[in-house]
């Protein structure tokens, strides 16, 4: 009763779960069942999830070996190629019919060591003589680089007299490069080696000891004043970023403002009409437009911080060519390509993306005049051909409004028809006020 009114609050079916489920369920428990070759006690700890290292597989556990081998384990001596003490030692081998295995002992290809340049005492009279070190000195130190394998924490705890750690490095290294450079027959055999190359230097080597020192040594407090440091440096960096991308956003249009009040300057006021004026392209008529998009376009530019040149030219062309239709930029492009100009650069560099653009715009105004002239061809011919209307002027050629009269009622066209061109009367039309009434119909009641 408890459960039914459970399912009633929950408002759940109140009928039993079915049989199949549970069938279900079980088959898909029942399918996942213990591999062969692991325990019930690590298949239980592990849940099912695969291994994180590589496991045998179960075949190989039951694999027998072959009938005609017999293997056995023996306890058998060794020597070691990396001794030169010549020790034997004892160790397990596994032995197959009775041959022992031969060789080397299968460790002693891991021990590595470093070969140290060795000098003689004619070269070290010629090329490593140093106030600061004698013989012996240096003599030791080789030795215990030797030894050690360039372990200089070591060295420098068994050398006999008190050298620091950048002191002995120095020594060794300023030795072995002196060595490698006076035998080699010409310089340029031994400027591929690391110590020729990579000089070794104590200054900045003292210096990274002290940095790492002053790290590891300070405080809480220390730690979270420098952290605020660095991001008052790091929020302050970014403001004079986006102040100069400002600025430099906001130079070209200057320069752009500048150049079309200077050629406004030099058009002109009275060689343009109105109506040519309103016919001209926008490109020519909107030159805000054109700056609003360099600038625009120079500052999302500028938000990427990293961008290829060849996309910055793209955007910049865009910008130009925004206030122009798809067919000017087609005569754009059929004009680079009649100069001989690739659309675009090859060797895209600063200066010739420079001057693939101004070479765009300039184009562009190229055509934007070629327009304007046109229209002042089609104005000019256009008042050859059809002067000022004078006295003389045929009455079929004065302008006639078609819809309204001179006495500001409309003309039937049913009356223009009726009158012939000849039968026009030449005595004035009657008012409009001395027009019989119209007589009122039901409809106007």
């Amino acid at each position: 009763m408890v459960a039914m009114d459970a399912k009633d609050i929950l408002g759940l079916p109140k009928t039993a779960i079915p049989i199949p489920q549970e069938k279900k369920s079980r088959s898909q428990k029942d399918s996942q069942r213990k591999p062969d070759g692991i325990s019930r006690e690590v298949y239980a700890l592990t849940g099912g999830m695969p291994p994180l290292m590589p496991t045998i597989d179960s075949s190989q556990l039951k694999k027998r070996p072959p009938v005609d081998e017999k293997i056995t384990w023996q306890w058998l001596p060794f020597t070691n190629s990396a001794r030169k003490d010549n020790l034997q030692l004892y160790h397990w081998v596994r032995v197959v019919n009775g041959v022992p295995p031969t060789g080397d002992y299968s460790f002693a290809k891991y021990n590595k060591s470093i070969d140290i340049v060795q000098y003689t005492d004619e070269e070290y009279a010629k090329h490593l003589a140093d106030p600061s070190w004698t013989k012996e000195e240096t003599d030791r130190l080789f030795e215990l680089c030797k030894q050690f394998d360039l372990r200089f924490i070591v060295i420098a705890d068994r050398f006999p007299s008190s050298r620091t750690v950048e002191e002995l490095k120095n020594r060794y290294y300023s030795v072995s490069r002196s060595i490698l450079m006076a035998r080699a027959t010409s310089p340029g055999d031994v400027t591929g080696n690391p110590l020729v190359k990579e000089t070794y230097n104590v200054s900045q080597e003292k210096e990274r000891k002290r940095a790492l020192s002053m790290v590891l040594s300070q405080t809480k407090q220390q730690e979270r004043k420098d952290a605020e440091i660095l991001a008052d440096a790091k929020r302050i960096s970014e403001s004079r970023v986006a102040a100069r991308g400002a600025e430099e956003s906001e130079l070209p249009v200057a320069s752009s403002a500048g150049h079309d009040n200077a050629d406004r300057a030099d058009v002109p006021g009275d060689t343009v009409s109105p109506s040519l004026n309103v016919q001209l392209p926008s490109a020519a008529v909107a030159p805000s437009t054109l700056m609003a998009d360099n600038a625009a376009t120079i500052a999302s530019l500028r938000m990427l911080r990293v961008y290829l040149r060849t996309y910055a030219l793209d955007q910049m062309i865009q910008a130009a060519s925004s206030s122009a239709g798809l067919r000017t930029i087609k005569r754009v492009e059929q004009t680079l390509q009649d100069l001989g100009v690739n659309l675009k650069p090859r060797v895209p560099t600063k200066a010739v993306c420079a001057e693939h653009l101004e070479l765009r715009k300039e184009i562009l105004t190229l055509l934007n005049l070629q327009k304007q002239l046109q229209y002042k061809e089609a104005e000019g011919s256009s008042f050859r051909d059809h002067p000022y209307e004078t006295p003389g002027t045929p009455k079929d050629r004065m302008f006639v409004p078609d819809s309204m009269s001179f006495g500001g009622e409309r003309v039937g066209k049913r009356d223009q028809k009726r009158k012939a061109p000849g039968r026009i009367s030449e005595a004035p039309s009657s008012p409009a006020q001395s027009k019989r009434p119209r007589k009122l119909k039901a409809s106007d009641l």
